[in-house]
């Protein structure tokens, strides 16, 4: 497995060929708010093989629109008397493209799901049943809020504001929740 040496935000800028050598150079463009990581990557990763992976780059969601949810949450699960553990659980199952599908050896499914679902109240584990593979159970394993980009916990703020009117629980309006969205990536610019 390979040592990951950093982490920037960058866009792609072309590639480009040397022809005496025909080696081929990819040039990324390094954001702004990325120049002294870039640094720190370029002397690591100096005179040394690097496999390379890209990514599209996503923001993080705003702490404030995480506070946001859970206040509601804690409302929703009072005029319901549930926990707000549960009604949070039960969103993450819904937002949609925050889940793996993994086959899991039989012998080592309660283990698995043991570790997964420590690292927090949002990752969740429930055996699918029996995998192509033999002796294998596929797991659809649910990532947590804290790894959600700020599309993904819009969809959670969204379904729990909806849930919350139909109980006539006063929430923000339309306008402040976008405010409320924006607010990380206002911050990262400002």
């Amino acid at each position: 497995m390979a040592k990951k040496i950093g982490t920037c935000r960058c866009t792609f800028g072309g590639l480009r060929q040397d022809f005496a050598t025909g080696d081929i150079e990819m040039i990324l463009k390094v954001h702004k708010d990325s120049k002294a990581k870039s640094k720190k990557i370029a002397e690591s990763a100096k005179d040394i093989d690097l496999t390379l992976s890209l990514e599209k780059y996503t923001e993080k969601r705003s702490l404030d629109a995480n506070a946001y949810f859970w206040a509601l949450a804690g409302k929703l699960a009072a005029v319901l008397n549930i926990s707000m553990e549960d009604i949070y659980r039960q969103y993450v199952r819904n937002i949609g493209d925050n889940f793996e599908i993994i086959p899991v050896r039989d012998d080592a499914k309660e283990r698995w799901i043991k570790n997964w679902s420590s690292k927090g109240i949002g990752w969740i584990c429930e055996d699918l049943g029996s995998s192509k593979l033999l002796g294998y159970s596929n797991i659809i394993c649910y990532f947590g809020s804290s790894t959600y980009d700020t599309h993904q916990m819009h969809c959670l703020t969204q379904l729990i504001v909806q849930d919350c009117k139909d109980q006539s629980i006063e929430t923000k309006t339309p306008h402040e929740l976008e405010l409320l969205m924006n607010e990380w990536a206002e911050k990262q610019t400002g």
